[in-house]
């Protein structure tokens, strides 16, 4: 089975050797992503909440990218800096990944000592690809075969 790399100038580019995602059959797995902006690949003003929402819709662009959606994702990985700002990044994860009639993801949390660019949160997920969707057919530059 071939990897895809997934890439899309509507997130963060990669700051190093690796790719925003990879699609290994029906599966999307994603680099982790913060509060950085992709206009300006600087982090976003505000705190802990603006940082969650940009984080969650650079994450959105990438799915969306390879065919799939924030509703298609099974498993999330959420690295804070600081575990009190837990229920402020909830409030927003939940807006996205688990809204009134959503199957919310599985969901590991952790704090960590620090984050690329002090950055205050960061999200990994892996997502199914929604069968019968080829999003390379319409954005063929957002698509390699490795």
């Amino acid at each position: 089975m071939a990897k895809e790399k997934i890439a899309t100038a509507h997130a963060p580019a990669a700051i190093g050797p690796y790719s925003q995602a990879i699609r290994l059959g029906n599966l999307l797995f994603t680099a982790g992503q913060g509060g950085i902006d992709p206009a300006t690949q600087q982090v976003v003003a505000g705190g802990i909440t603006e940082q969650t929402a940009r984080t969650l819709e650079n994450l959105k662009a990438v799915l969306e990218a390879a065919g799939s959606s924030l509703a298609q994702v099974v498993k999330a990985n959420v690295f804070l800096k600081d575990m009190n700002d837990f229920a402020a990044m909830n409030a927003v994860y939940a807006k996205y990944l688990a809204p009134e009639g959503v199957l919310a993801p599985a969901r590991t949390t952790v704090e960590v000592a620090r984050l690329p660019k002090d950055l205050l949160v960061e999200i990994e997920v892996i997502a199914e690809h929604e069968p019968g969707i080829h999003s390379y057919l319409h954005h063929p530059q957002s698509i390699q075969q490795a």
